[in-house]
């Protein structure tokens, strides 16, 4: 009897337990994922996914990253003749000039990695940028001449920043910032942390193809699972990346690109020869940072890929894929790369 009663208790126990457990389920929030869809700012066009546990918190999670798009392209537009780095292109020869805690941040990073690449990433390279900008919008190449006066207003230790006073001031006359090759990440990585405080749990953030993935995805697949563009044909993918709070970001000649009496030249110039860099038509750097990625992404082009590929093996947490100029159907990985790679790459 004491049995039989034993064993009525423990069925009656699990039978509460299995209801409990259903009803806690049954009230366990459902999350959404809302895509932003297309938005443009910094010269490209951003997206965003954002998986939350309501609709109405995914909503307030993609105003919040837009506010970031917004203000950063604000602050760091070299295009916007009202940015802080348009003023500190015109004054910061004369006189030191204060900058937001932003643009101060990128500044900081952006030596650091000058640094870390000897020179190969370097955003005082602005005389160049605007001597080949001027070259794509008049369709006349520079001459040997103007490119070696434009190079010779580069070199990122002549610029000195103040930490206390938060002061940007060029020791070289004609220098002028570029942060084409940081504040795209800079802006990714900070719309992300926007995402995440208006109470999202996970989410991805796309402007201009580089971008950052964190939390939970509502795919099939765990991950995040990214298509890293053939250079070779627009509509095809070379293979998959599957991610997992980790940024990507890509550059190469083979979107954008000017030709020139008949001749290539990638948009990514050389800060130390101020021609445009060759070698590689696409460099993919997955980083912890979209800012870590951005930078070392264009740093890689510049050095080609002997000299990158060992620059990225130097660095904790950090992976690359390259893919030649002359040899679009191979691709090169560093040592770690394979990891991320979701499928079996269509070419070796």
């Amino acid at each position: 009897m004491k049995q039989s009663t034993r064993n009525i208790l423990l069925q009656a126990v699990s039978g509460l337990m299995i209801i409990t457990l259903l009803i806690w389920q049954g009230k366990r929030p459902r999350l959404v994922e809302l895509d932003s869809g297309y938005y443009q700012t910094m010269g490209t066009l951003a997206r965003m996914l954002v998986v939350a546990p309501d609709k109405a918190t995914a909503e307030q999670a993609v105003k919040a990253a837009v506010a970031v798009f917004d203000r950063i392209e604000t602050l760091m537009s070299d295009y916007d003749p009202d940015s802080q780095i348009s003023e500190v292109n015109r004054r910061a020869f004369a006189e030191p000039v204060a900058v937001d805690a932003d643009v101060f941040d990128v500044l900081v990073a952006a030596v650091e990695y000058s640094r870390l690449s000897d020179g190969a990433f370097d955003i005082t390279v602005g005389p160049v940028v605007q001597l080949w900008r001027t070259a794509r919008n008049t369709a006349v190449a520079p001459t040997p001449e103007q490119i070696a006066d434009a190079g010779a207003k580069v070199g990122w230790r002549h610029l000195i920043l103040d930490p206390e006073h938060k002061t940007v001031r060029f020791a070289l006359e004609g220098m002028a910032l570029d942060l084409g090759g940081i504040a795209k990440g800079y802006a990714i990585d900070k719309a992300a942390e926007a995402i995440r405080q208006a109470g999202a749990v996970g989410g991805m953030v796309d402007i201009g193809g580089d971008l950052v993935c964190f939390g939970r995805s509502l795919g099939q697949n765990p991950h995040w699972l990214i298509g890293l563009q053939d250079p070779a044909a627009d509509e095809k993918h070379l293979m998959r990346l599957a991610l997992d709070d980790r940024a990507v970001a890509t550059s190469g000649d083979y979107r954008r690109f000017t030709i020139l009496n008949g001749q290539k030249y990638s948009h990514i110039v050389n800060p130390v020869t101020a021609d445009a860099a060759a070698d590689l038509s696409s460099v993919t750097i997955i980083a912890p940072t979209a800012m870590q990625a951005d930078a070392l992404a264009t740093a890689v082009s510049v050095l080609g890929p002997e000299k990158g590929m060992a620059l990225i093996e130097t660095i904790d947490d950090v992976e690359a894929i390259l893919i030649r100029s002359n040899t679009p159907n191979e691709y090169l990985t560093t040592s770690g790369a394979f990891r991320y790679i979701h499928n079996t790459p269509v070419t070796h």
